[in-house]
């Protein structure tokens, strides 16, 4: 994979073409996914799907006036640097809010791209295109007021306000739930087994401490390398990585802990409450932060730690 700083201008201007027509499909794909419940929100999208093929049709003709008619295939998977997209626009039943996120994130990545890219860009008409489309980008109006659901004010701290829960977001509240979830769940077929198997609380939790200090410190190296964070807004891959290792290990450490007590049974029954402390603060954050129903969240998150449980105790009894 390539950094932004690694393309040519020509391959600049194809990958941007490349992002628009993306873009302008899942606009209306959200389109078509709301245009039974919410003709004024399908509308809006539309209209930002023609937006988008404006703008694909102005690189495309800058594109074919400096480098001809050949264009590369290159996409944004080809590039560190962006976010990797949930494909919500597949979702049956998608929600208003759901859809509104992400095409604001979407913006938001799409502004970053152009600003970054026009700032190295040697070539006077490139600089200007993209210039101008950075500009057009930061300068959208609200989705949640062309939605309907706000009033538009020109209000920058209320502005500013937005921008920052959407950074929180991404550098704070994703990488750590990643963390937290790998953490929690990841240690307990070893965690148990090792505590089935020997009924020694010390060693049990010897087991437990190695688990989670070795998956802190390996979500932590894959987290910082994943993205650069220098289009997506993320942040310091390293910040992102040791937020991501650090709750990869507390996650683990918490039902680890209770087998400091020199008592197997109720070592145990300590840990899994702990166990059902943290899958229950995990789906409330996927509720909270994630556009996951909560129900839902609670439903996945259990299901998938008491199957890693399970396993653990069979194992262990073996």
């Amino acid at each position: 994979m390539k950094r932004i700083s690694e393309l040519t201008e020509g391959e600049v201007l194809a990958l941007a073409i490349a992002n628009e027509e993306e873009d302008g499909r899942i606009y209306l794909n959200f389109a078509s996914k709301l245009r039974v419940q919410f003709p004024a929100s399908a509308k809006v999208f539309e209209e930002m799907a023609v937006e988008e093929a404006g703008h694909r049709h102005s690189l495309l003709e800058l594109y074919e006036r400096k480098f001809g008619k050949e264009l590369p295939y290159i996409t944004r998977a080809d590039v560190r640097g962006f976010l990797k997209r949930r494909p919500v626009w597949l979702m049956d039943g998608l929600r208003i809010d759901v859809a509104r996120r992400q095409a604001e994130l979407m913006e938001y990545e799409a502004s970053q791209f152009y600003a970054k890219s026009a700032e190295q860009a040697r070539d006077t008409d490139v600089r200007k295109l993209l210039g101008d489309l950075a500009e057009i980008e930061r300068k959208h109006e609200s989705l949640a007021a062309k939605l309907g659901e706000t009033t538009l004010t020109p209000d920058v701290r209320a502005e500013e306000e937005a921008t920052r829960k959407r950074l929180f977001v991404l550098q704070v509240v994703q990488p750590g739930l990643a963390g937290l979830m790998d953490g929690s769940v990841s240690t307990l077929a070893p965690l148990f087994a090792a505590a089935f198997a020997t009924h020694d609380p010390f060693k049990t939790f010897l087991v437990g401490l190695a688990a989670s200090i070795g998956a802190g410190v390996s979500m932590g190296f894959a987290e910082a390398m994943s993205d650069d964070g220098s289009l997506t807004g993320r942040g310091h891959p390293w910040l992102r990585g040791g937020i991501t290792g650090l709750m990869t290990a507390l996650g683990g450490l918490g039902h680890t802990l209770p087998y400091l007590i020199n008592d197997f049974r109720t070592a145990t029954g300590l840990a899994f409450v702990v166990v059902l402390i943290e899958l229950w603060l995990i789906a409330w954050i996927r509720s909270k932060y994630m556009d996951t129903r909560f129900m839902q969240a609670v439903f996945e998150v259990v299901v998938g730690g008491a199957i890693v449980f399970a396993t653990g105790i069979l194992i262990g009894s073996a």
